[in-house]
């Protein structure tokens, strides 16, 4: 399974917040979309990633009066991406080894979307459910030999 597959099972909705937007603005639309993380982005391109963990490290980092400042001060600049192209197995490797919960993925410098953990989770899981499935019927249907 690609990537991409995984792509086609979420909303094409990417969320956004800008650079220069407070922390409290972010962490508020976080909590109102249910959502663990924007895409920090400028003039149309992504230039970083907030994340739920990004705002905790930010309060040990800088003090736990976060709420006005700059998402710019906090977010992941150059955050781990990958493309539609590249494996399930290859997110689930990456984000495991990067202690990572969401992957943007891009198109050369197009950002087609956000994958969670959880995604990449829900979908292995499927995965492996489908391939219980064509060995159970495999060992039902077992050749006999003579």
């Amino acid at each position: 399974m690609q990537i991409r597959d995984i792509l086609t099972q979420k909303t094409d909705t990417i969320y956004s917040i800008a650079p220069n937007d407070s922390v409290a603005v972010g962490v508020a639309k976080m909590v109102e979309l249910g959502i663990g993380s924007l895409v920090v982005m400028k003039d149309g391109e992504m230039v970083g990633l907030l994340t739920e963990r990004d705002v905790v490290h930010g309060m040990v980092k800088q003090g736990c009066d976060l709420k006005d400042a700059d998402i710019s001060t906090i977010m992941v600049t150059e955050p781990v991406v990958a493309s539609g192209d590249d494996s399930l197995d290859y997110a689930r490797d990456v984000m495991t080894k990067s202690h990572i919960g969401h992957l943007p993925i891009l198109d050369g410098s197009k950002l087609l979307g956000i994958i969670s953990f959880h995604d990449v989770a829900r979908a292995s899981l499927k995965e492996a459910k489908f391939e219980n499935s064509l060995l159970k019927r495999y060992i039902k249907h077992w050749p006999e030999t003579n």
